[in-house]
């Protein structure tokens, strides 16, 4: 196995154990996502593809880059999102905390009615003071450096 398509593995690798790791802290850990949750979650699983289509087709240089760069919209994400929960700014109104002020009966009982079960702007997670997607930021970091090492290496 080339350099190239071993650092594709453990990039690509890497984004699909992302999701699983996601997965099982939904459906064994009892961690419902929130909506940016799922957010980060999907250029994980490009990731992966774009692994697999590039050890199949290593003629096409771009692809490291394309996944070093699904990498980084899921480590921009993770910042946002880590930034949200820490309160430094504020979320989408559809999954934090909003102002009701102003509203009527109708329009606060619509709101609460399509609230999201889970709020992006808590932290049900947290290791070493990282929560998960804090976790996923510097994970995903890390993978868009690998993704550009095979690129280097094509």
């Amino acid at each position: 196995m080339t350099k190239r398509n071993l650092l594709i593995v453990f990039a690509a690798g890497g984004s699909a154990a992302m999701l699983l790791a996601a997965f099982a802290f939904q459906h064994l850990g009892g961690l419902a996502p929130c909506k940016m949750c799922i957010w980060q979650r999907y250029p994980h699983g490009i990731a992966a593809v774009l692994g697999v289509v590039a050890i199949i087709l290593p003629g096409i240089r771009v692809l490291p880059l394309l996944g070093a760069l699904t990498a980084a919209i899921t480590a921009g994400i993770g910042v946002f999102h880590a930034g949200v929960e820490r309160g430094y700014w504020e979320g989408p109104s559809t999954c934090t905390s909003g102002d009701i002020g102003g509203l009527s009966q109708q329009d606060l009982f619509d709101q609460i009615m399509s609230a999201p079960l889970v709020r992006c702007d808590e932290i049900p997670w947290e290791l070493f003071g990282l929560s998960m997607a804090g976790w996923n930021a510097l994970v995903s970091a890390g993978l868009v450096l690998i993704w550009l090492a095979a690129w280097r290496a094509s």
